[in-house]
């Protein structure tokens, strides 16, 4: 009875729901003290208590595959089946992040692909802290967000195969979801408007400072200079005319020298650049000079061990060949005989047999062996028969 579903609860993809979770992991989860225990019992509204206990996620780890309490209170919510309301409170919680990341999984096992989109999706700005217990058994520190990607972007999480969902621009061509904003997309905007701004000021001033030079040609100072003495000769008699004049070139003057200034600080500028540049060079060729030396002093250290190791196995091999020559010469190839030379008649009288086998003359017919007792005697072959 503890183990079955309500039966108010309805049939999530055309299945019950706790048939969401693979049936040895759903036996592990039956056969668990903490689901025996803690979970005998629970409500919707008395589950909350037990998530805000939670201190680590996961699912089963070990030799023996034992369930973590966050996979047995998935299971408990499959089980109940809690309203959606419940759900959405859950991964709203700012509070307790455990509540959260409950919330969304089980929200990935049951919901439908738009409301996993739209209430999962800003939890990718919840950068908190969570323990995951591994497999092995050992605990790492992983992120919320972290966990919401895999819930979005995976197929199986926490030992448990989740239900497929559809792409998200296939929702939006659908009409069923809006285009995602990014919580930084205000940012990106004031830091384009930033770089507008400031590639407008810089065109300005390149324009600006473009018009000064063309006003600035020595055709047109020629001219302008040639004007004014004109006119200054011309209003002589006028003192405020002069006086006017007086101040016109002094401006022209100062602001003469202003440009001269201000080439001669960008042709030192130039210069520097130009000096920092050759030094830079010359300090890459140098390193570059001083790699091909270490380089080359290697190689020769290796090419002279390669010989010292070739001459040392060239006298060894010369030196065991001695050895060897040594040591057939030292052993005698003639073995010891006996004194009284019985061993030396022995194979004697063996060629002697084999020389009368031989010759034929101890044939049966007796007037074969009588011919070639004769032919023996001239010097000839036996007769073969």
């Amino acid at each position: 009875m503890a183990n079955r579903t309500d039966p108010a609860a309805k049939s999530i993809r055309g299945t019950n729901p706790q048939n969401l979770v693979e049936k040895i992991v759903r036996s592990k989860i039956y056969q668990n003290t903490y689901w025996k225990e803690q979970c005998f019992g629970l409500t919707a509204e008395t589950l909350v208590d037990k998530a805000m206990e939670l201190d680590h996620i996961g699912g089963t780890y070990g030799g023996n595959r034992k369930p973590t309490p966050f996979m047995c209170l998935v299971m408990k919510m499959l089980q109940i089946q809690p309203e959606k309301d419940i759900v959405v409170e859950f991964i709203k919680n700012d509070d307790y992040k455990y509540v959260r990341v409950l919330g969304a999984f089980y929200l990935r096992l049951t919901g439908i692909d738009s409301d996993i989109y739209r209430y999962l999706e800003p939890l990718y700005n919840d950068y908190r802290k969570v323990r995951l217990k591994s497999p092995e058994g050992n605990f790492t520190l992983t992120h919320v967000d972290e966990v919401i990607d895999e819930l979005l972007t995976k197929d199986y999480s926490y030992d448990i195969a989740l239900p497929r969902i559809k792409k998200r621009w296939t929702l939006e061509s659908l009409g069923a979801l809006d285009a995602r904003k990014s919580v930084l997309e205000d940012d990106f905007e004031e830091e384009e408007e930033k770089d507008e701004n400031e590639q407008d000021d810089l065109e300005e001033e390149v324009a600006h400072e473009k018009d000064y030079y063309q006003t600035r040609s020595p055709a047109r100072e020629r001219d302008r200079d040639r004007r004014r003495d004109s006119h200054r000769h011309s209003v002589v008699s006028f003192p405020f005319h002069r006086d006017r004049d007086y101040e016109r070139d002094r401006d022209y003057d100062r602001e003469r020298g202003r440009g001269r200034d201000r080439d001669r600080d960008r042709e030192r500028d130039r210069d520097r650049d130009r000096d920092r540049y050759r030094l830079r060079e010359e300090k890459d060729y140098g390193r570059e000079r001083e790699r091909d030396r270490e380089r080359e002093g290697r190689e020769r250290d290796r090419r002279d061990r390669d010989r010292g190791r070739r001459r040392s196995h060239s006298r060894s091999r010369s030196r065991s060949k001695d050895r060897k020559r040594h040591a057939r010469s030292s052993i005698s190839p003639r073995r010891h005989e006996p004194e009284d030379g019985s061993a030396r008649e022995e194979p004697k009288k063996k060629k002697e047999k084999n020389e009368k086998k031989d010759d034929g003359t101890d044939h049966p017919d007796p007037e074969i062996a009588e011919a070639n007792r004769i032919r023996a005697s001239l010097g000839l072959k036996p007769l073969k028969l």
